[in-house]
């Protein structure tokens, strides 16, 4: 929501006027101890005063009266060790063998994007199991209330960025539940191990401990990796054939068929039988009998056994998940013995065989389809078939519906910079992607009915009465027309509205634009390197605007800059950044954005900032296989070069890495003569002067060198002069980035500037923001809380509203774009109008072509009637503590 400025006391005042002279943020920073500091003793008395200058003088910094203030131990890292080690607890309930209900659930992650595989929620009444954890899972769980809390174990069918994507932002948000945090167990092939060692250099070990890798085994037989009263889970390693040439498994090769079997259920106890027939009398023995144990008659000197007085026993239902990802594994899977006891055919009369009552196919539809596959299937007489893989008719509809109805609306409101999703109806043109009929049957009569799964798609397990295919809870479609006729109704005026900001554009067109009274003090005077600018120079498209975690609305922090034909590059990687291109440009355009990205830049080694990395990089070596290109560059804080490498043996990263303190201004210079060098703000006797000296990775001069003149050419073919780092104040080793652009041609041949794009990650507003912005083009800053919330934005590093836009006003920026917002403002955050005059807030998908540059402050306004309605959430408050508690994982 928009609103004026809540009353501030009149210390916090007191902060905004030191902040808001000609020169906000003097070159100079005043660090506090996070372990006694609060803003009163900050700011109230002349002791407070003396005492913060003697804090000052311990951490070996100079005072300054009008200096900012920032959490050093925790911009060195050293938070961590303050707090009390933590042993996470592990899941464990007290089950109920009865189970009165249990189903399989289809999690329709990556349903319509087809970024990710799905997931599928297996259910009792004490115990949940969740088979792979792609990205959005946590997103997806937040929409559909499914408490994260609750999962006991997760299983992976294969370890890669499509199954196990989401894993790492999971044992996070876990470690961060309650006081003391819990732990999952985490199952996967043996090729788990490789991943858990990637996941070291940002998880904490103890989120990881009860990660456990299986197989592949010496024998036939199924692995049991669970097996207690309510359920025996159990796994078949699933390894592809390989030709004589190709002998051997790579790592990530390996795939898992899942076996989970329900005890059978005990046939209704004959209580006249057992009193009249063997004299057994009421009371413990009957209890004894139905639980399966032989018992003393009473009356007669005989032993009565459970099948003497119950009625015939019911065989447990059984479900197998199966990810065949190639047809090489599925002519493996044809041959597996160890699946034979399950086959029922009656061609083959299978004698003593187990009855498979659902098969969920995890499998690609390419795979599915095959010969080989179609014969396998056919070996389960009447087993019901759920096809789970990507298909498009899936595409039909978004799976994520909240934050689909929020684009759809700013689309509505403002299409210039809220373009239409790539991947709803109105936009497809295939029309028989969307299949109205809710099941397919297969030609063979052998087979039960095979259907296509759908989100929240259910298969019942008990009570048996209701075992079957579920539909109950799979939500209504969602499409955009219906989303505008509710627009419509609830905000009438917002028809006018739009066309108000169409006008925006058509005066822009007849050269009559009229700046508007809330305008006066804004910038108005066009930068020369905006002079009649091509539509086709640059594009930003802001795919996650959230902080911490994914939520309902928000994705987490990634930008993604189009520099059209020439190629693309990316800010930031959070979870689920596939996903948002998908959402973005529809299947092909993403497809095309991975392909042609050149360069992918990470600000620091928070989860939420680069754990959807892997995902667009495997993603770029698979679209490119077999193509001529370049390896992408990827610059980022040195530990996520321990991340990277430890994750190459599962998939192909076809990366080049180069570290941020590579790419500073003074490094660029300084390393081609064999030097080093470090941003003044980390120089000898500066107050932050550890934070780069506790890295423990080596690096090689002479490859730093060489991946500095690949980046240097990469950026001259995309037309770009610079890409420097510089250090900001969050956290070890965090970056903001600056990007300019060569000299171009506009639109009616002249030569004009090019323009100074800048970004400050995570960050406390510092000198070095305020010097790399000087006279920038558009500084996008985050702006994680409210400006009365001055005190945890010390606390944890980050910015205000305020503070940030004060940034852009020192260094005379002419467009600031806020992001990077708290998820306790799930839709909108609150802001001061103000001060807003040359500002504009991100929403995710936001498309910010530099063409309209000069018109994005105008449309702020409007924002204010689009969510004029809209709260805080009673539904997130969950969701906002747990984001405060994963700041402090974090």
């Amino acid at each position: 929501m928009i609103n004026s400025m809540p009353y501030l006391h009149k210390n916090l005042r007191l902060l905004r006027l030191l902040s808001s002279k000609s020169s906000p943020f003097p070159l100079s920073l005043r660090p506090f101890s996070p372990r006694s500091f609060s803003l009163s003793t900050l700011f109230s008395s002349s002791s407070s005063s003396s005492s913060m200058e003697n804090n000052e003088a311990t951490n070996g910094s100079k005072s300054s009266s009008n200096s900012f203030v920032f959490n050093k131990r925790r911009a060195e890292g050293f938070d961590i060790t303050d707090k009390k080690k933590r042993n996470l607890e592990r899941k464990s309930q007290k089950l109920n063998p009865t189970n009165t209900i249990a189903y399989a659930q289809i999690l329709g992650t990556g349903m319509d994007t087809q970024d990710t595989s799905s997931s599928v929620l297996l259910f009792f009444d004490k115990q949940r199991f969740i088979f792979n954890a792609g990205e959005g899972l946590q997103r997806f769980c937040t929409e559909h209330k499914i408490k994260l809390s609750k999962i006991d174990h997760v299983f992976l069918s294969r370890v890669c960025s499509e199954t196990a994507g989401g894993l790492p932002g999971l044992l996070l948000t876990l470690a961060g539940i309650g006081e003391e945090g819990l732990s999952v167990n985490v199952w996967g092939p043996s090729d788990l191990n490789y991943l858990v060692d990637a996941m070291k250099s940002f998880i904490p070990r103890a989120a990881m401990v009860h990660t456990r890798s299986f197989g592949p085994s010496s024998t036939p037989d199924p692995i049991v990796l669970v097996n207690d009263e309510v359920v025996k889970i159990s796994a078949i390693i699933l390894k592809p054939c390989h030709s004589e040439e190709d002998s051997g498994n790579k790592s990530g090769d390996l795939s898992v068929v899942y076996v989970c079997e329900l005890p059978e259920i005990l046939g209704k106890f004959d209580l006249e039988k057992a009193k009249k027939v063997f004299g057994v009398k009421p009371g413990p023995k009957y209890s004894r009998l139905q639980s399966g144990e032989s018992v003393k008659s009473d009356e007669r000197d005989i032993t009565v056994h459970p099948s003497d007085v119950m009625g015939p026993s019911l065989p447990g239902p059984i479900v197998l998940l199966v990810d065949c990802p190639t047809e090489s594994h599925a002519a493996e899977l044809f041959s597996l013995k160890s699946l034979e006891s399950y086959y029922s055919s009656p061609d083959e009369q299978t004698i003593g065989a187990k009855f498979v009552n659902c098969i969920i196919h995890l499998s690609p539809s390419s795979v599915t389809s095959s010969p080989t596959y179609q014969s396998w299937m056919k070996k389960f007489h009447l087993t019901q078939h759920i096809l789970a893989g990507h298909q498009r008719k899936n595409m039909a509809f978004p799976i994520l519906k909240a934050s689909s109805r929020i684009a759809a609306r700013l689309n509505y409101l403002c299409p210039q910079f809220f373009p239409a999703p790539g991947f709803w109806p109105s936009q497809l043109t295939d029309n028989s992607i969307i299949d109205p009929t809710p099941s397919n049957k297969c030609s063979s009569s052998n087979l039960a009915e095979s259907i296509s799964a759908e989100n929240l798609l259910k298969f019942n397990l008990r009570p048996v009465a209701i075992r079957g295919i579920d539909r109950s809870c799979i939500p209504a479609p969602l499409t955009s027309s219906e989303v505008v006729d509710e627009l419509l109704s609830e905000i009438p005026e917002i028809k006018d509205k739009s066309e108000e900001i169409k006008q925006f554009w058509n005066k822009q067109h007849n050269k009559t634009i009229i700046e508007k009274l809330w305008l006066s003090e804004c910038n108005t005077v066009l930068p020369n390197c905006l002079e009649k600018i091509r539509r086709d120079d640059m594009e930003i498209v802001i795919l996650g605007t959230g902080s911490s975690q994914p939520s309902k609305y928000r994705n987490v922090s990634a930008i993604f800059i189009d520099l059209f034909s020439r190629g693309s590059l990316l800010l930031d990687c959070g979870e689920g950044t596939l996903g948002q291109l998908k959402r973005r440009y529809g299947l092909d355009g993403a497809d095309e954005a991975v392909r042609k990205l050149r360069c992918i830049w990470i600000s620091h080694i928070h989860a939420d900032h680069h754990t959807g990395l892997a995902r667009i990089l495997a993603l770029r070596s698979k679209l490119l296989k077999g193509v001529t290109h370049e390896p992408v560059i990827v610059v980022g804080p040195r530990p996520l070069k321990r991340f990277l490498d430890a994750y190459q043996r599962l998939e192909d990263l076809d990366m080049e890495f180069l570290d941020c303190r590579s790419t500073t201004a003074t490094s660029w210079a300084s390393l081609e003569s064999g030097g080093e060098a470090e941003g003044s703000l980390f120089t000898q006797g500066s107050p932050m002067q550890s934070v780069f000296k506790r890295s423990d990775i080596s690096m090689d001069n002479s490859s730093v060198l060489l991946c500095l003149k690949n980046l240097k050419k990469v950026l001259s073919e995309i037309g770009l002069n610079d890409l420097i780092s510089f250090p900001v104040v969050h956290c070890p080793q965090a970056y903001g980035v600056v990007i300019k652009a060569a000299e171009r041609v506009n639109s009616v041949g002249e030569q004009i500037p090019g323009w100074k794009m800048v970004y400050s990650g995570d960050s406390r507003p510092c000198p070095e923001t305020v010097e790399a912005s000087r006279d920038a083009t558009i500084l996008i800053h985050e702006a994680t809380f409210e400006d009365a919330l001055i005190e945890e934005a010390l606390a944890k590093n980050h910015s205000t509203t305020k503070e940030a836009i004060d940034v852009g006003s020192a260094a005379n920026v002419y467009r600031i774009v806020l992001t990077h917002f708290s998820q306790r403002y799930p839709k909108i955050p609150v802001i001061d109008e103000s001060h807003m005059h040359n500002t504009c807030i991100a929403f995710d998908l936001m498309s910010i072509n530099m063409a309209d540059l000069h018109v994005l402050p105008k449309v702020l306004p409007y924002f204010k009637t689009l969510f004029r309605d809209e709260m805080v959430e009673d539904e997130d408050a969950d969701v906002v503590a747990m984001d405060d508690l994963k700041e402090e994982a974090l």
